[in-house]
């Protein structure tokens, strides 16, 4: 097969089939997309809402529950071990599959009327306002696995003690206001650090301690703005700065961030890895337009956050052993396609939020299944022939939605089917659009609630007042453990509420895209794609360049 150029059904614009995307698509027996790669990933994105949390009832027993679903949302909310319990049967929600209806109105039908959990939730202790798996007093956690005594740690994050204010970190104690941070202890407005401790705003730092406003070191310390101090004379500079208030630090941010536009940036923080394309990848290999990929990930494609998985396309966080999927979401599952929240399982087809179930078709919430369409049970010659059939009616009767865009077999679901917004999910963390540009594309946009705060002891005007597009709480809090941690660490009072914040924090990040571009080094011919943009203000080095000279 060679390569072939298609228009996409979303953005208009033209996007290439390589020959060896043909080969995985023929293995996964699903068609060529008609989406671009960044729709794609965006239109997975819109259906993971991964820290807007709201107050509401429990459908179940009436109690009051927190939850990732709007008050207003139209749908069945269960809080999370109620959803777990053997009081109600999924299978109960059961039907037949109707020929004579597109297959995702009829999956949309079912999605609609099934119970749903408030919060994803496993091994929770003390952090009601949290969900993911493995957390303890937590206060407002979203999506992590491993966190203790923390707060407004959004993810991922793998493992993290006495830390607030965190996205993507792993093995860390006592951090705050940092990204991408690794096996680090101490840091403060960090970047990019590996084993780094005792230190403030760093990028791009291995192995130092006790730096303050450092780009590029390796194995240094009592180091400010990169010249060297003796301890004594480290104190005193510390000092004179004066980084635990507001105004000290926030000049000490500008003079930081000029330094950073001095130093070499490496086209992409690529380490231990073989054959691969995108940014921040670490120990895996064949990963061609990848994010976020480590763990020995292999042969993966268009991913985003994919740990130990193998042979994917277009995946939005796998991890667990994953393999063999296709346009899917969060799944641990092998053989899936176009699925979300697959956990445990193989051989999973556009299902959502299933747990150890195997040849699944359309499901919702099963737990522990073989053999269902739609819920509803079949023997094994019985869904194999049904399947079959509602593949091809899914070619000759495709979903068409409101804008004319067709979705057949082996397509995620209708981003007018998610049960979020677009300002409420982690699409508008990485693919940020206004509310103007939302609506325009025909897609939802939920206005922040109109709250009226006193500001009083205890209670913050956030800087924003409401006037971005980060879902802004306009006031917040400061909760005790927050105010302890803020003292023991040193540091000044934010001036912005969580949301705000999170949202600084994630535009650090480059984005999740690639530009071809040539090593900025005087003399050097080296191309490479990076995600660093023709426009950024950026010195962008090649990595043998960049090793010369920084590393």
């Amino acid at each position: 097969m060679q390569q072939e150029t298609k228009n996409c059904q979303n953005c208009k614009k033209d996007f290439t089939i390589e020959p060896d995307d043909f080969a995985f698509y023929e293995k996964m027996k699903v068609p060529a997309p008609t989406w671009c790669p960044d729709c794609r990933m965006m239109r997975r994105m819109m259906w993971r809402n991964d820290r807007m949390l709201y107050k509401r009832k429990c459908d179940a027993t009436g109690a009051d529950i927190i939850s990732i679903f709007a008050p207003d949302a139209p749908y069945k909310i269960y809080e999370a071990e109620y959803w777990r319990s053997d009081a109600w049967d999924p299978m109960d929600y059961g039907r037949d599959y109707d020929f004579s209806a597109p297959f995702f109105v009829q999956f949309n039908k079912l999605f609609t009327e099934i119970p749903h959990p408030n919060l994803v939730q496993k091994n929770v202790v003390n952090s009601e306002f949290s969900y993911g798996l493995n957390l303890k007093n937590c206060y407002w956690v979203g999506g992590s696995d491993g966190a203790e005594d923390s707060a407004y740690l959004f993810s991922p994050i793998l493992q993290a003690r006495n830390c607030f204010d965190l996205h993507s970190a792993g093995d860390v104690e006592y951090c705050y206001d940092s990204v991408d941070i690794e096996k680090s202890s101490g840091l403060r407005f960090c970047q990019n650090c590996v084993a780094c401790s005792d230190s403030w705003l760093l990028y791009d730092c291995r192995n130092c301690t006790s730096c303050f406003g450092c780009v590029g070191l390796r194995n240094k310390n009592f180091h400010i703005f990169n010249k060297s101090y003796s301890r004594e004379e480290y104190i005193k500079e510390i000092e004179k700065i004066s980084p635990s208030t507001f105004e000290g630090i926030l000049r000490a941010k500008e003079k930081f961030n000029e330094l950073k536009l001095k130093f070499p940036h490496k086209f992409a923080n690529i380490q231990k890895s073989e054959n691969v394309t995108g940014d921040d990848i670490l120990n895996s290999k064949d990963c061609k337009y990848c994010f976020n990929v480590k763990n020995d990930t292999q042969n993966c494609k268009y991913g985003f956050r994919i740990l130990g998985a193998k042979d994917g396309h277009d995946a939005t966080i796998a991890w667990g052993g994953a393999e063999q999927f296709y346009d899917s979401e969060s799944i641990t599952a092998s053989r899936v396609v176009g699925s979300y929240v697959a956990w445990g399982g193989f051989d999973i087809f556009h299902s959502y939020d299933c747990y150890d179930c195997n040849n699944i078709f359309g499901c919702v919430g099963l737990r522990n299944k073989s053999y269902c369409v739609l819920n509803k049970q079949y023997t094994k010659r019985e869904y194999e022939e049904l399947v079959q059939k509602i593949i091809a009616h899914m070619y000759e009767m495709p979903y068409v939605d409101p804008k004319g865009s067709t979705y057949k077999y082996g397509d995620f679901f209708p981003p007018e089917f998610s049960p979020f917004s677009y300002n409420e999910t982690i699409a508008q963390d990485y693919l940020p659009k206004t509310k103007e540009e939302v609506l325009k594309v025909g897609f939802k946009w939920r206005e922040s609630e109109n709250k009226q705060y006193k500001i009083t002891e205890g209670i913050y005007e956030c800087e924003h007042k409401g006037k971005c597009n980060d879902h802004c709480a306009t006031a917040f809090r400061i909760v005790p453990q927050e105010l302890q941690f803020l003292k023991k660490m040193g540091l000044p009072l934010p001036r912005l509420c969580p949301f705000c914040r999170q949202a600084e924090r994630i535009r650090l990040k480059n984005p999740l895209h690639l530009w071809y571009r040539q090593c900025m080094k005087p003399g050097c011919q080296n191309e490479f794609e990076t995600s660093y943009s023709l426009d950024r203000p950026e010195i962008v080095y090649c990595e043998s360049c960049y090793n010369n000279e920084v590393a």
